[in-house]
């Protein structure tokens, strides 16, 4: 390859993310506060670390959101160095849609010309529903970049049975659960039949570099979780969603089983019950900025909106 065709290349692929993230950036503020539900939990983190860590809807902690919360955390950094806005709450989700064309430019450039890899990148960038994810702040684009790059993990652990490779693969998807749990594990199946029928090594040595993946999965998607179950209840806000504030019930249940039949294993957060909560501080500790524009939270008290509303704006967004 000459130097000449190799900055042409390069150029192409600067021109491809430079329109993706035009697309993206363009108008970024006309959706306003996006999902209010997420918005006020981005700005209860941008307040308090505590709320940044458990993903609390409000900065009392009087309650999590019903998802990991991975996907808050670069829109929480963001709002706290830039402070609150729509810019600061959905550019980090942009920002995350150009990232996704460049791995998968780069996952498929590994085996095709350079034309079918922007090419793959381009139908990236423009497909519908991503343009849509990557302008709003749900929790599905951090999923999709993370998932993005464990594929590429496995594209180049594949090619020359590397074992380091395929444990960064598993420790992407396992990320991918600490954004949208259980719909990360997904694509593992499909990972690990590729690797195990295609990569170039003896049948034990794939298996057991399968079982190191598997761990690496554990390992990523389970520090979150054991930290939060070694919290005491009452000094940590109750898990939304669940019925028996239990991390694992969200998991498994509204966020596992209850995803693949329709049921309803949600507890606070779909109104099956109600469960007793901490007053907010004195001085406030609400999203009080986000009360009179998002509905958030009670015009009076400062306190998160009714479980029933909350839990209309997921249900919105899944």
């Amino acid at each position: 390859m000459t130097i000449n065709a190799h900055a042409k290349r390069l150029g192409a692929l600067g021109g491809l993310l430079a329109a993706t993230a035009a697309l993206y950036l363009w108008g970024l503020d006309a959706s306003g506060w996006a999902n209010p539900y997420y918005s006020a939990a981005v700005q209860a983190g941008g307040q308090s670390w505590k709320a940044f860590f458990f993903g609390s809807s409000d900065a009392a902690n009087a309650i999590t959101v019903d998802k990991t919360p991975a996907s808050l955390w670069p829109m929480a950094l963001s709002v706290r160095l830039f402070g609150l806005s729509p810019w600061s709450i959905l550019a980090p989700q942009a920002l995350m849609g150009v990232a996704t064309v460049a791995v998968v430019y780069a996952t498929v450039r590994r085996r095709f010309p350079a034309w079918a890899a922007l090419l793959a990148g381009a139908v990236m960038a423009v497909t519908p529903v991503a343009v849509l994810m990557f302008r709003f702040n749900n929790p599905d684009a951090s999923l999709v970049l993370l998932l993005a790059l464990a594929a590429h993990c496995v594209v180049r652990a594949q090619e020359r049975a590397s074992t380091r490779w395929l444990v960064l693969a598993g420790a992407c998807v396992g990320l991918g659960f600490l954004a949208k749990m259980m719909q990360a594990f997904l694509v593992l199946p499909g990972f690990a039949l590729v690797y195990l029928v295609t990569a170039p090594a003896g049948l034990w040595r794939r298996v057991w570099q399968l079982s190191l993946a598997g761990a690496a999965v554990v390992v990523s998607a389970g520090w979150w979780v054991l930290a939060v179950a070694l919290v005491p209840a009452a000094d940590r806000p109750y898990i939304g969603g669940s019925q028996t504030n239990s991390v694992l019930e969200l998991a498994l249940g509204y966020n596992g089983i209850g995803r693949l039949n329709g049921g309803d294993y949600g507890g606070l957060g779909s109104t099956n019950q109600q469960v007793p909560r901490r007053p907010p501080p004195s001085g406030g500790g609400g999203i009080g900025p986000l009360r009179s524009r998002t509905g958030v939270a009670d015009s009076s008290s400062g306190e998160p909106a009714s479980r029933t509303h909350a839990r209309s704006l997921a249900d919105r967004a899944v």
